[in-house]
């Protein structure tokens, strides 16, 4: 028998699966708070796989995804253990917000110390309680308030086969060799020489029918991949190719934004990417692509201030097989052409 798993205190036998609230820094209401965990410990031995959601408060697609994972009918019989966050920011979750009440981002104060700001208390806790048990984990996001990111993986890939492997098992068609961030969970975990992938997809404080589907796909993947399920016999890895570098365009002026292109569109140097005029439609400006590449990331915005990132591009040599990918992948997600009717209600 595997030996059991004890987190806050709570001790979850091999075989058993069991919810666990962690105690946080309280309301200053004097109401008491927590983080709510969801531990399944397979009876089997095998990796511990952590999966977080809502690091940044309003970024909630993450919370619907692990919701899917843990109702999917293979979680019961898994090999290992499967730690599950759809909550780790409580109080952005709770007041619509990115940051903390004391508007620090918590993304930005990992390894955390148990006398700093609450940020930092926070960002102790996961590591002491959660990250001490783990040897994998995927960090679950979205674009920001009025920006929406195209499915991908986004992880430091420099001389790392494993997280390579990872990536390449999350099946989406975009990953992005992404340098790690001072006081993000990313760099925290690989410090500890831990495998760690973060996945961007949607729009904060929106739901995204597709970009849930391509998380939950993409974890039970690496799940596969790392043995704590059976592979599945109908589908294989796609051959993904790795963006090294990204670009943003900016507005070159201020004024109306009538965007032409969609997330996941080839565009190449030169390529109209949107319009900018005047209230009054007198002037108009084009806004074009100075990168050959992917979008992976737009504003939703219809309004834009001189020189405010609107496009994001990923750069791929072969970005014409990339948007292949692209296509394939969304017509697999959408819930328009499911073949074999879901168990979950597509949302709207």
């Amino acid at each position: 028998m595997r030996p059991p798993i004890t987190i806050a205190g709570m001790t979850i036998q091999p075989g058993t699966r069991r919810s666990i609230e962690v105690p946080i820094p309280s309301f200053y209401t004097h109401t008491s708070a927590s983080m709510p965990v969801h531990v399944v410990h397979g009876s089997k031995p095998g990796p511990c796989l952590l999966i977080c959601a809502a690091i940044h408060g309003d970024e909630i697609n993450g919370v619907e995804i692990i919701r899917r994972v843990l109702a999917h009918k293979t979680i019961n019989n898994l090999k290992g253990t499967l730690i599950a966050i759809p909550l780790v920011n409580v109080f952005g979750f709770v007041s619509q917000s990115r940051y903390l009440p004391d508007r620090r981002d918590l993304n930005r104060s990992f390894p955390g110390s148990k006398t700093g700001p609450m940020a930092s208390r926070l960002a102790n806790i996961l590591m002491t309680e959660i990250i001490s048990h783990c040897t994998h984990v995927i960090d679950l996001h979205t674009g920001a308030v009025a920006r929406e990111n195209l499915p991908q993986i986004r992880a430091c890939l420099k001389g790392d086969t494993e997280t390579e492997a990872m990536a390449r098992a999350f099946r989406v068609p975009v990953i992005i060799n992404s340098e790690l961030r001072d006081g993000s969970l990313r760099e925290a975990v690989r410090k500890n020489n831990v495998p760690v992938l973060l996945y961007e997809a949607g729009e904060a404080l929106r739901f995204n029918e597709v970009a849930i589907r391509a998380g939950v796909r993409g974890i039970l993947g690496v799940m596969s991949h790392l043995g704590m399920r059976p592979k599945s016999r109908k589908k294989k890895e796609s051959d993904t190719l790795i963006s090294r570098s990204t670009q943003w365009i900016r507005a070159p002026e201020s004024g109306m934004l009538r965007s032409i292109v969609p997330l996941g569109t080839l565009v190449k140097v030169g390529d109209i990417l949107a319009y900018i005029n005047d209230p009054l439609g007198e002037c108009e400006m084009k806004v074009l692509s100075s990168a050959f590449g992917i979008v992976i990331g737009k504003t939703n915005l219809p309004l834009a201030h001189e020189g405010e990132a609107i496009f994001h591009i990923a750069k791929f040599s072969e970005a014409e097989e990339v948007f292949n990918y692209i296509e394939t992948d969304q017509d697999e997600l959408d819930p328009l052409t499911d073949e074999v009717r879901s168990t979950e209600h597509p949302l709207v």
